[in-house]
């Protein structure tokens, strides 16, 4: 089995690290375009034209299904990535959980990109799945492009620059973009008021790579029931990075979030 994975940049890390524990047989195809990265600013025809060569560098790998773990792309490019690739190729659009997150009443935020943030797409979203629920939505400027590059000192003022504008009584946390799930632990101790309850943060691998296992007919292995033993036992798929159309290494700021060395460590890497 193969699964395809596109985005920006490595906020493809979150899913494909997920894709890895649910299927460590799987072969996995990384394919972003940090040459042009950030997407946000740019126009959705752009966005578009981008994605599309991205999924169009994936789908030569031959694939069984294609993660489309951006939420730009999602938002811009997947009417066009579907009518291009499938139904020969299955494509698995992001989306932020906004659902499940206001499931819990609120109140809510969702942390996003400026260009999200506002945006029709989410306003929509937020119309059809949190209606009578109090949401807030917040910009984080710099924090996908601090991330991507694993500046440390910029991550941080990132998310305390977020975080002083997010409510101090919200109960759960929609992570609206893919970059934000690597830093989750970080934007977490950010928000959480020491007096109150766990927030729950709600991302979105999961979901996305339940989805994209169930478009092709496959199931997680081991089972939850195998048990750790199991999984030495099982044969490890190969990983393909893609640079911008370019077959490289996982880039080095990857390395600095455990979902990039958990990819990059052999026998994974090696295949």
């Amino acid at each position: 089995m193969k699964i395809a994975l596109m985005d920006s940049g490595i906020g493809l890390l979150p899913a494909a690290a997920t894709v890895h524990r649910l299927r460590p047989d799987a072969d996995l195809v990384l394919s972003s375009d940090p040459d042009s990265m950030p997407w946000g600013p740019r126009t959705p025809e752009d966005v578009t034209q981008r994605a599309l060569a991205c999924v169009r560098a994936a789908a030569a790998h031959r694939p069984d299904a294609l993660i489309v773990a951006c939420n730009t792309a999602s938002v811009h490019a997947l009417p066009a990535l579907r009518a291009e690739l499938e139904p020969g190729l299955p494509v698995i659009g992001t989306v932020p959980a906004i659902k499940p997150a206001a499931a819990g009443g609120g109140p809510v935020a969702i942390w996003a990109t400026p260009a999200t943030t506002g945006s029709p797409y989410q306003r929509r979203l937020i119309s059809d799945y949190a209606d009578g629920v109090t949401v807030t939505e917040v910009a984080c400027p710099g924090l996908a492009e601090a991330v991507q590059w694993a500046d440390s000192a910029a991550i941080d003022a990132a998310v305390a620059d977020a975080a002083a504008r997010t409510p101090r009584d919200i109960r759960a946390l929609v992570l609206g973009c893919t970059h934000y799930e690597l830093v989750a632990d970080r934007i977490r101790a950010a928000v959480q008021p020491a007096d109150a309850p766990p927030i729950a943060l709600h991302a979105s691998a999961g979901a996305v790579v339940a989805q994209a296992l169930r478009r092709i007919g496959a199931t997680p292995t081991p089972s939850g029931e195998a048990g750790p033993s199991a999984l030495s036992d099982l044969p490890r798929g190969r990983l393909t990075v893609l640079l911008s159309g370019r077959e490289a290494a996982m880039p080095e700021a990857a390395l600095a979030y455990a979902e990039g060395r958990l990819l990059a460590a052999e026998p994974l890497a090696r295949g």
